[in-house]
C-alpha cells in the first residue's frame, strides 16, 4: 500500500505565484461546494443555512454529503466508565487513558446510564443521514435542491490506491475542471474522504481548487490531534490534505472555531421565529442529539459551539477570520504536528471576530421565508 508520505509524486507541484494567488482572498461571487457531515450534530445546519440565505455573496454549485461516526469512542468510553466505577485510575496508564473521555464517562455514571447503551451510527448510516439533512435544510430555507445535493462516500479511505468514488466525488471533479470561472472553493466541514478521493482520482484538479477545512488544533500546538472528529475519522484523508500540496486554508477548531459559542437566550431572541429555518435551528438547539449522546444535563444553562460557520465566515469577509501564511505541517501517524521549512505554503486562522460573525448570520436569518 502506498504511504501517504510518498504521495507528492502523484500530484502537480504548484509554483509559489500560483499558490499565493489561490490563498489570496476569494473574488466576488466565488464558486463554492460545501462538503459536510450535516447530521453529526447541529453546527453544519447553521453554516449551510447562512450560505443558502446569501445567494449574492457566493455561487453555491452544490453540497456534498460526508460520512460520520462517533463509533471510534465506543470501546474507550466503556473502559473509562469501568475505571471510574472501580474507584478511578490506579496508575499512569489509566490516568492518561481517562484524560480524553473522563468527563463523558463521569456524566454517564451521574445520569445512571450504561456506556454500552450509547447509540453510535456507523459511517454508512452517517453519510445517508447527512444527505437527508442537507435536503431538509434546503427545504427549510425555501431553496430548490434539485441537482444541488450529492451522496458521498459510505465509508472512510483505507488505501490511497483505492479512492472511494461516489456522486459527490464526481461532482467535485467536474466542477474543479471548469477553469473559465476561477477556482473552486470547497468548504470542508467534516471528514475529508470525498475531497481526498477526488484528488486521488483526478490529480489534475489540484491547481484549481482551494480546500477550506476546519478541524483540530492550530499547527503550532504541541498537542495530539486525536480529539478532533473531523480529523480522526479519516486519518489517511487528513494526512493526504497536508501532503499533496493542494491550496489549503486551515481553520483550527480548538482555540479558534471554539469561540463560536451561542447561548439559549441568543437563540430565542435572534434565531427562533426567523422563518422555517430559524424554527428548525431552534429545534435542533433545544433537542441537540449530542446532549443525549454525551449525557449533558440542564442544556438551557450551557452554550454550544457552532463550529462550522467559520468556513462561511472566512469566505464572506476578511475581517471575520484572522489568518497568516505559514508552512503546511506534517501530520504524523500518531496525529501530532511536525514541521519542515521546505514544505509548501498554507493559510491558517489564528483568531476570529465572534460577535461580527453571529451578527451577520442573524441578518441572513432575518431574510428567511
Amino acid at each position: 500500500m502506498t504511504s501517504v508520505f510518498d504521495i507528492k509524486s502523484r500530484f502537480p507541484v504548484l509554483d509559489d505565484a500560483l499558490m499565493q494567488a489561490r490563498l489570496a482572498r476569494p473574488g466576488a461571487n466565488a464558486r463554492v461546494i460545501i462538503d459536510t457531515d450535516t447530521a453529526n450534530e447541529i453546527d453544519d445546519q447553521y453554516a449551510l443555512a447562512w450560505a443558502l440565505l446569501s445567494p449574492g455573496r457566493l455561487r453555491l454549485e452544490g453540497v456534498t454529503a460526508v460520512p460520520f461516526s462517533f463509533q471510534h469512542h465506543r470501546d474507550n468510553l466503556i473502559r473509562s466508565v469501568q475505571i471510574l466505577r472501580n474507584g478511578g485510575p490506579k496508575n499512569a496508564v489509566e490516568e492518561t487513558f481517562m484524560g480524553g473521555l473522563g468527563g463523558w464517562a463521569e456524566r454517564i455514571i451521574k445520569t445512571g446510564r450504561k456506556a454500552e447503551d450509547v447509540r453510535f451510527v456507523n459511517p454508512t448510516e452517517g453519510a445517508e443521514l447527512s444527505y437527508q439533512e442537507i435536503l431538509r435544510v434546503f427545504d427549510k430555507c425555501g431553496v430548490p435542491s434539485e441537482g444541488k445535493v450529492f451522496r458521498g462516500a459510505p465509508t472512510y479511505l483505507s488505501d490511497l490506491d483505492k479512492p472511494i468514488d461516489s456522486p459527490s466525488v464526481q461532482f467535485i471533479i467536474n466542477q474543479a475542471r471548469k477553469r473559465d470561472d476561477g477556482p473552486l472553493y470547497i468548504l470542508a466541514m467534516g471528514a475529508l474522504t470525498n475531497i481526498a478521493s477526488a484528488l486521488l482520482l483526478a490529480p489534475d484538479i489540484i491547481d484549481n481548487i482551494v480546500v477550506v477545512w476546519t478541524a483540530s488544533f492550530p499547527s503550532y500546538a504541541p498537542f495530539c490531534n486525536l480529539p478532533s472528529l473531523n480529523l480522526v475519522q479519516d486519518r489517511l484523508a487528513s494526512q493526504l490534505l497536508f501532503e499533496c500540496g493542494v491550496p489549503h486554508v486551515y481553520l483550527p477548531g480548538y482555540h479558534v472555531g471554539a469561540q463560536l459559542k451561542i447561548s439559549h437566550p441568543e437563540m430565542e431572541k435572534f434565531v427562533k421565529g426567523k422563518g422555517a429555518i430559524g424554527d428548525y435551528l431552534w429545534h435542533l438547539y433545544t433537542n441537540n442529539p449530542l446532549h443525549e449522546m454525551f449525557a449533558i444535563t440542564e442544556p438551557e444553562t450551557k452554550t454550544w459551539v457552532i463550529w462550522d460557520i467559520i468556513n462561511v465566515a472566512w469566505l464572506f469577509d476578511e475581517k471575520y477570520v484572522s489568518t497568516h501564511l505559514t508552512r503546511a505541517p506534517i501530520l504524523n501517524d500518531d496525529l501530532y504536528w511536525e514541521h519542515d521549512e521546505d514544505r509548501h505554503r498554507m493559510l491558517e486562522a489564528f483568531d476570529l471576530n465572534r460577535d461580527a460573525i453571529f451578527e451577520d448570520l442573524y441578518r441572513a436569518l432575518s431574510t428567511a421565508p
